[in-house]
């Protein structure tokens, strides 16, 4: 029955998607910067697409900052047309649908269950995951690649893990932070064990060959992007915009106004502190949930979701969509009602405030950051209290001194 569930649920979903796909849509979807970002926004990959077509280097005018992946796919096998445009950004979603179906399997050690409906369901009509997919943002295929990667590992298949990590890391650098948890999670298993914390008891030495391996497949796919551009200067305009923002549009993170108001003199300090924080929380995360490395790769995408340089709607959307594999912490939420409210709160607060700004022109600049700041602190509440109720699963409780003092 579930797995009946579950067969006609998805692609009933699917089919939906699709259609609402090939709808005529308003063209500002592909414009909004809560949906895309100067990296992924559809628009400037259209525009890379014609000036390679028209054998002018892409990458010279600083605004396509895309993968050369994408020019050499889309120029050549699979050109883009409202079919399959609407066709590739609806399988994309539907791949990640499954595999997050899959990792919950694997974690769960099941051919199928109950919830398999639920978990495609979730992530499917997460407005964080669909609107994206409806603007054409290629963050869309991020988050396949991230979720076929950790499902390969749950599954225990490291070359395809690896593969999927690498292509993942070819199109947002920031997918190398993901590389420690993924190859630990290859040398243990993704069975829950909150409840049950265990010293990490893998030798270290096996990590050698899987990490040679990833940096093989991660060389390949440079040696081809530069191949495909015939220099290296994709390198600064597409991984060196992930560091060094030179592109100020607005977005939902936390950093464009920050340093749309910093003096000259003080950009590099910042951009080096702003940088090297998302470094800080690898290390400390794999050792205190060393006991379970899928939790760490669900944390790890949270952390990118809030403080990323240019985040859009699906990095929060695939962080709260994997909350639908740990049920086992629900019960120790700290705060889930005021997350929820927060959440709420922010997704009314943006667009109005983004058209207040740009639409209306009766608002400023700090309409917008304002909205985005809310945003921030409903993801940061959202990591925060994911981060407590994974500690609090092995105790079962909060301690009554504990709790009085914080009170």
């Amino acid at each position: 029955m579930d797995n009946f569930k579950f067969e006609v649920v998805f692609p009933a979903l699917i089919l939906g998607r699709f259609l609402l796909a090939l709808a005529p849509l308003p063209d500002s979807l592909k414009h909004d910067h809560q949906l895309t970002s100067p990296l992924t926004a559809y628009p400037r990959l259209q525009e890379g697409l014609y000036l390679f077509s028209q054998g002018i280097d892409p990458y010279s005018g600083g605004i396509f900052r895309h993968s050369p992946l994408y020019l050499a796919i889309f120029s050549t096998a699979i050109p883009l047309t409202k079919l399959t445009t609407a066709f590739l950004w609806t399988a994309s979603d539907a791949v990640s649908a499954w595999a997050l179906v899959r990792i919950w399997r694997a974690r769960q050690r099941l051919s199928s269950s109950s919830r398999d409906a639920l978990i495609a369901t979730l992530y499917l009509i997460n407005p964080y995951t669909f609107l994206p997919t409806l603007a054409l943002s290629s963050s869309t295929f991020e988050n396949t690649l991230l979720l076929l990667s950790v499902m390969f590992a749950s599954e225990g298949q490291t070359s395809p893990s690896l593969l999927a990590l690498a292509f993942l890391s070819q199109l947002s650098l920031h997918g190398m932070l993901l590389l420690v948890p993924v190859l630990l999670l290859l040398i243990t298993d993704p069975i829950s064990h909150l409840a049950a914390p265990r010293p990490f008891s893998a030798s270290f030495k096996t990590l050698a060959f899987p990490a040679g391996e990833f940096f093989v497949y991660f060389s390949v796919l440079t040696f081809v992007s530069t191949l495909v551009c015939g220099s290296w200067a994709w390198v600064e305009q597409s991984w060196g915009a992930m560091v060094l923002l030179p592109d100020l549009t607005p977005n939902v993170g936390l950093w464009w106004y920050f340093f749309t108001e910093m003096f000259d003199h003080f950009r590099p300090f910042f951009l080096m502190v702003f940088s090297v924080h998302l470094l800080i929380y690898v290390l400390p995360l794999c050792i205190k949930f060393q006991h379970d490395m899928l939790y760490v790769v669900f944390l790890m995408a949270g952390v990118l979701a809030t403080f990323k340089p240019y985040p859009t709607l699906s990095d929060p959307g695939l962080f709260l969509s994997m909350i639908s594999l740990f049920p086992e912490t629900y019960p120790h939420l700290r705060h889930p009602l005021v997350t929820a409210l927060l959440h709420l709160h922010s997704a009314l607060l943006l667009p109005l405030f983004h058209h207040l700004w740009l639409s209306q022109g009766t608002g400023n600049a700090n309409f917008f950051y304002a909205s985005t700041l809310v945003f921030g602190m409903s993801n940061g509440a959202a990591l925060l209290d994911s981060v407590w109720s994974g500690l609090r699963v092995a105790v079962g409780r909060v301690p009554d001194g504990l709790e009085v003092v914080q009170e």
